[in-house]
């Protein structure tokens, strides 16, 4: 099976860069110099980085700092091609966005910044499902269940897999959630549809003829406007919408797990996922402001925005690697 793993840069000298960046401080700087910093990327991870620009733009006000969130296959597309300065992404950077970065001559470091998991989501009204597996959601949204309008037009597809939750309800089944641009949708496909695509000669994506939109809020008015809805978001917009919508216990083959920070901190939750920014590196070393910005983001104080937006901090080793990775790349 597939996953997405911690990706974590160690450099011998982790210790020492920790110890360096690990204080508390909220008066990071850009020593007095002027400019703008534009951050683009993944819609999951927008909210954490517009809180670290607000608090960065607070003590730096001659420093204009724009966020959006397009996603974070559109992100990547501006990044390589130099337009920005930081790429928010909820997943790696693909084999074929590093080319085209490379081709355009934009040199980067990762950093991995937090850990999200990614709900499975329905209306509250919906009793009839608690938890699925795998072969359950390929079954229902992979790319052999187009047409499928009902619950239990996926009985026969579950079974021949073996699904572990056939029969599924006689009932409509409306789906929104994330499309193609969106790191969540990409995660998604990698982590549950692509493995059973390939193993049956299909295409590894999911069903075309679904409400697919890069907003995640649209996708939760969709999920909680409907009483037999499915679709899955990252698991901070989920913990805000609580009051609305019904999280579905994913089985990754241990059992039925429920999405929290616990299980998603230890990746026992089996849609848990590391999330990124990316650093523009010539950009950093030609521009004061965005280098303090960076060192702001990677600070006790900046890293607050994490759990403050509803996402999973990272140990503290880890965060010590990501420390040691940037002061590397400066």
């Amino acid at each position: 099976m597939r996953s997405i793993v911690r990706l974590v840069a160690v450099v011998a000298t982790m210790a020492l860069v920790a110890a360096a960046c690990g204080g508390t401080s909220t008066t990071t700087t850009s020593g007095g110099a002027g400019g703008s910093i534009e951050v683009s990327g993944s819609s999951t991870v927008e909210p954490i980085s517009a809180r670290v620009g607000k608090a960065f733009s607070a003590a730096n006000p001659d420093i204009g700092v724009s966020v959006e969130g397009p996603g974070t296959g559109d992100g990547f597309a501006r990044f390589c091609n130099g337009e920005t300065d930081i790429s928010d992404a909820s997943r790696p950077i693909k084999d074929k966005e590093r080319e085209i970065c490379a081709e355009n001559g934009v040199n980067f470091v990762e950093l991995h910044i937090a850990t999200d998991g990614i709900a499975v989501l329905t209306s509250h009204d919906n009793d009839a499902v608690s938890c699925l597996d795998f072969k359950d959601m390929y079954a229902l949204v992979g790319p052999e269940s187009e047409g499928f309008d009902l619950w239990s037009d996926a009985n026969a597809l579950g079974t021949e897999l073996g699904a572990g939750h056939v029969p599924y309800p006689d009932a409509p089944l409306v789906i929104t959630a994330p499309g193609e641009e969106s790191g969540t949708y990409d995660t998604f496909i990698e982590l549950v549809i692509a493995d059973i695509a390939d193993e049956r000669g299909q295409e590894a994506a999911a069903r075309a003829d679904y409400e697919a939109s890069g907003n995640d809020n649209v996708i939760v008015n969709g999920i909680a406007g409907n009483p037999t809805s499915f679709g899955w978001v990252g698991y901070a917009f989920y913990a805000e919408n609580t009051d609305v919508l019904k999280a579905i216990e994913v089985d990754g083959g241990d059992g039925c797990v429920f999405p929290t920070e616990e299980t998603i901190a230890s990746f026992e939750y089996p849609l848990a996922r590391p999330l990124f920014i990316y650093v523009n590196t010539a950009k950093a070393k030609a521009n004061p402001a965005l280098q303090a910005f960076v060192d702001y983001y990677l600070s006790d104080d900046g890293l607050k925005a994490v759990t403050d937006a509803g996402y999973v901090a990272l140990p503290d080793e880890d965060i010590a690697g990501t420390r040691a990775a940037w002061e590397a790349a400066k």
